[in-house]
C-alpha cells in the first residue's frame, strides 16, 4: 500500500510538472536578444516576443512606456515569435508591455529595460580621466582615418567600408617584402571589379570575396566587424536579413599587452578580416579596448566586449554563438569575462595563457625581485642555482614589465608631464599603473589617495625547494631571503618585504580579480593554444605552467576541467606553415560549439559540453616538424615533457600552489621539520629573525582568499577615479 501511495504521488508530481511545461508553453514571454535587459546601451534593443501557439499574432499590441510599437515588429511563424529592433529608449528604466486580444487592460507579459548611453560607463565605474583620443590615427581598411573626434567621449560616426580580395597580386612594399594585404576598396557597390577573387565559406558556399567592415565607437573604444557580404546583389544587412554568405558564427579577437594600457582609446586592434575567418564566413569583431596595450583592465574589456557584440546583434541578428580567441593579454581577457560574466562567450581559445592579470603580476614581480639580488653577485650563485631558485628554464630580469605598478613609468607619451605623478614634485598627478587604473574595482587608501594594492610577498621563502632539494646552500637560502626585499607603494624597490592592502585582497577574490573558475568558466568549452616558449635565449614571461594553474582552478571549483583541451605547440615560427595549431583549434571549437547548440537535453552544461566535444579533440603536443603526439598534458612525464619540459615560478618553489592563486599567505611560526637540511645555531637565529613573522603556510587558503559573490558584478558606485 505504501509503495502505491508512493508511485501515485510521484504519477501527480509528473502530471503537476507536465502542466507547468505546457502552461508554460501556452504563455506570452518577451526577451532582450541583444543584450542583457539590464545592461541596454545606445537606446535600442532588437526584443523578442514568444506567442502561445492559440494565439494570432495580429491580437498582439506591444508597447514601449506606454507607447505603441507593435508596427516594429516582424512575424517569425516558424517560431511563433514576433522580433523588432526598438529605438528611442530613454536613458535609465524603460517598461516594455505585451497585450493581446484578451487583456486589453492588463499586461500579458513585462520586461524592465535599463538603457545606457553609448559612450558608457555599464558596470565598469566612472570613466578614467584623462582618456587620450585615438580616431585620428586610426586606419580604416580603405586607407583612411576616422577623423577627429566628435566629443570628449573620443566618439565618431559609425562608417561603413568595403573592401574585397584581388586576384591580383598586391606590389611588393618598400622594402622589397611582400605587401601586407591583398584587400584593395570597393568602390562600386553596383558592379563588382573583374578581378574580384572568390573563396568558400564552412557552409561550402563559393561567394565572391567581398567584406563589409562597419567602423564605430561604443564605451570610449573604437571598434570593428566584418563579414562576407556582396552589396551589389543584397540588400543592406538587417537583424531580419543578415548577409547570406555569413555562417552564423562570431568570432571575438582580443588583444595583448598590458603595460602603458590605460588613460587612451588605443588607435589600433586586431585585424578583422582574415582567410581563415572572414574568408571562411565567419563574422569577427574586436575593439580598441579589448587590446590589453590600450586597456588593462578586464572589467572595462568585458563592457566593451558586451557593447560591441549589442552592436553586431542588432546589425545582423544573434549569431549561433560567440567563441573567442587571443594571447597573453588576450588570454587575461577572455578567462575572466567567461568566468565573471557568462553569457558573452560561448567558447573560449585563449593562448599563452594567464589565468589573470594577478598571475601574470605574481610571476614578473617576483622574478624581478630575485634578478635584482642576483645582479648584486649576492653569496655567489651559479647560473644552475639561480634557475633553481627562479624555478625558469631561463634568467629574464622582468623590471620592464614591473614597472605596470610604478606609476611615474608607463604614462602614454601624450600625457602632458604637467599631469603626471610625482612623489616629490606633483602627488595629486595621473598615476600610470594597473592598480590606480583599476581605482574603481580596489577603491582608494584614504591615507594616499591611491588605489589599493593586493601586492604582497611576507613570509616567502624563495627558493625553498631549491635548497630542500641541495641545490643552493642554507647560508645561500638565508642571504636570499634576508635581501629579496620587496615593493613600495609606487613599484619601487625596497628592503622591505611588500604587505598588501586586506581590502584589496577581498575586493580581488570577491569580485573575481583572481579567476576561481567555478562560475562561467565550468560551463563553457575551452581550447588552450600553448605555444611554447619557456626555453626561449632570452627567457619569457609565457610560461607553460601557467596552463597548468588555470586547468588545477577548473579542478578545484569544478571537480573536472572535462571542458578544456591543452594543445602545446612548437616555439613561434618553428612549426612549418602548412601545420596551423590556432586554425586546428578554430575549426574544432566551431564543431564542438555546433554540437552544444543543437543539444536540446535537459542534462547540465558540463555534460552536454563533454558529449559534444569533437573525438579527436584530446591533449596533445606538435613537434618542431608537425608531428602531433596524442598524450594527456601534464607536467611531468610522457613524450610531449620531454620536448617541451614544464617549468614553473619562483612562488611555486617557494612552495605555493600550482594553481596559482595565493596573493598572500597565511602564516605560521618557523618549523625546522619543513627543511631537508641542518642548520647551524646561527643560522636558525637568522632564519627566526628573518621570518619573525612566520613563514607561508601554504597547506591553508590565502588571506581573504574566499569564492566571488556572483557574476555580473558592477562597479558603478566607485568611490572615486582618477
Amino acid at each position: 500500500m505504501k509503495k502505491a501511495i508512493t508511485a501515485l504521488f510521484a504519477l501527480a508530481a509528473l502530471l503537476a510538472l507536465d502542466a507547468t511545461r505546457a502552461a508554460a508553453a501556452d504563455a506570452f514571454r518577451v526577451a532582450v536578444l541583444s543584450s542583457r535587459p539590464e545592461t541596454i546601451t545606445g537606446g535600442d534593443a532588437l526584443v523578442r516576443v514568444e506567442v502561445p501557439q492559440g494565439a494570432a499574432f495580429d491580437t498582439v499590441v506591444v508597447t514601449l512606456n506606454g507607447r505603441d510599437v507593435t508596427a516594429a515588429f516582424h512575424a517569425q511563424p516558424a517560431s511563433h515569435t514576433l522580433t523588432a529592433a526598438l529605438t528611442g529608449l530613454q536613458l535609465g528604466e524603460n517598461a516594455l508591455q505585451v497585450f493581446d486580444a484578451t487583456s486589453r487592460t492588463k499586461p500579458v507579459a513585462t520586461l524592465k529595460l535599463q538603457n545606457y548611453p553609448i559612450s558608457g560607463p555599464v558596470f565598469s565605474g566612472p570613466h578614467e580621466q584623462p582618456s587620450i583620443c585615438g580616431t585620428e590615427e586610426f586606419k580604416l581598411p580603405d586607407g583612411t582615418t576616422l577623423g577627429p573626434p566628435l566629443d570628449a567621449n573620443c566618439s565618431v560616426k559609425t562608417v561603413v567600408t568595403y573592401v574585397y580580395k584581388s586576384t591580383t597580386p598586391p606590389p611588393p612594399a618598400a622594402n622589397g617584402r611582400p605587401a601586407a594585404s591583398a584587400f584593395v576598396p570597393l568602390r562600386s557597390l553596383t558592379t563588382l571589379p573583374a578581378d574580384v577573387a572568390f573563396t568558400t565559406t564552412t557552409l561550402g558556399k563559393k561567394v565572391p570575396y567581398v567584406v563589409r567592415v562597419e567602423t564605430g565607437t561604443v564605451n570610449r573604444s573604437i571598434y570593428q566587424f566584418a563579414v562576407l557580404h556582396d552589396p551589389t546583389k543584397e540588400a543592406q544587412p538587417t537583424a531580419f536579413a543578415p548577409p547570406a554568405s555569413w555562417n552564423n558564427r562570431l568570432l571575438y579577437s582580443f588583444g595583448g599587452g598590458c603595460l602603458g594600457g590605460w588613460f587612451k582609446q588605443g588607435s589600433s586592434l586586431a585585424s578583422v578580416i582574415s582567410d581563415t575567418i572572414v574568408g571562411k564566413g565567419y563574422a569577427e569583431a574586436a575593439a580598441t579596448l579589448n587590446v590589453f596595450g590600450n586597456n588593462c583592465n578586464e572589467v572595462i574589456a568585458a563592457e566593451t566586449m558586451m557593447m560591441v557584440k549589442e552592436r553586431f546583434i542588432e546589425a545582423y541578428g544573434p549569431p549561433l554563438f560567440t567563441m573567442s580567441r587571443g594571447g597573453s593579454g588576450g588570454a587575461e581577457q577572455q578567462i575572466p569575462i567567461a568566468d565573471n560574466y557568462p553569457g558573452l562567450l560561448d567558447g573560449i581559445m585563449p593562448s599563452a595563457t594567464f589565468s589573470d592579470v594577478l598571475a601574470n603580476a605574481a610571476l614578473i614581480l617576483d622574478a624581478h625581485l630575485l634578478n635584482n639580488y642576483f645582479a648584486k653577485g649576492a653569496a655567489n650563485l651559479t647560473d644552475r642555482q639561480k634557475l633553481a631558485i627562479e624555478g625558469t628554464a631561463r634568467l629574464k630580469d622582468f623590471a620592464g614589465d614591473a614597472s605596470r605598478i610604478n606609476p611615474e613609468s608607463s604614462c602614454p607619451p601624450s600625457m602632458p608631464k604637467e599631469r603626471r605623478y610625482d612623489p616629490v614634485s606633483n602627488r595629486s598627478g595621473v598615476r600610470c599603473d594597473v592598480f590606480d587604473h583599476d581605482v574603481n574595482i580596489y577603491g582608494r587608501d584614504p591615507s594616499t589617495g591611491f588605489a589599493r594594492r593586493p601586492v604582497d610577498n611576507t613570509g616567502v621563502q624563495y627558493g625553498l625547494t631549491a635548497l630542500n632539494a641541495g641545490v643552493i646552500t642554507p647560508a645561500q637560502f638565508l642571504d636570499l631571503n634576508g635581501k629579496i626585499g620587496g615593493y613600495d607603494n609606487d613599484g619601487n624597490l625596497v628592503s622591505q618585504r611588500a604587505v598588501a592592502d586586506p581590502l584589496a585582497l577581498r575586493t580581488a577574490y570577491r569580485t573575481g580579480r583572481v579567476v576561481n573558475g567555478g562560475l562561467g568558466l565550468g560551463k563553457l568549452p575551452i581550447i588552450d593554444v600553448r605555444a611554447y616558449r619557456d626555453a626561449l635565449p632570452a627567457g619569457d614571461v609565457h610560461l607553460k605552467f601557467h596552463s597548468f594553474s588555470l586547468r588545477e582552478r577548473l579542478r578545484k571549483a569544478n571537480g573536472t576541467f572535462a571542458n578544456e583541451v591543452l594543445l602545446v605547440g612548437a616555439t613561434p615560427g618553428e612549426l612549418p606553415q602548412a601545420v596551423s595549431v590556432d586554425q586546428y583549434a578554430i575549426e574544432k571549437m566551431d564543431q564542438w560549439l555546433t554540437s552544444v547548440a543543437t543539444d536540446s537535453s535537459a542534462d547540465l552544461v558540463i555534460k552536454k559540453i563533454e558529449r559534444a566535444k569533437p573525438a579527436d579533440l584530446v591533449d596533445s603536443c606538435y613537434t618542431p616538424s608537425g608531428e602531433r603526439i596524442v598524450e594527456p598534458q601534464t607536467r611531468t612525464g610522457g613524450k610531449c615533457n620531454e620536448l617541451y619540459p614544464t617549468f614553473s615560478s619562483p612562488r611555486i618553489v617557494a612552495g605555493g600552489p600550482i594553481n596559482n592563486d595565493v596573493l598572500k599567505c597565511q602564516l605560521k611560526p618557523v618549523d625546522e621539520k619543513d627543511y631537508k637540511v641542518a642548520f647551524t645555531v646561527a643560522e636558525k637565529t637568522r632564519l627566526s629573525t628573518i621570518f619573525s613573522q612566520g613563514v607561508c603556510d601554504w597547506s591553508r587558503p590565502g588571506v581573504e582568499q574566499q569564492v566571488p559573490t556572483g557574476t555580473w558584478q558592477s562597479f558603478s558606485s566607485a568611490r572615486a577615479s582618477n
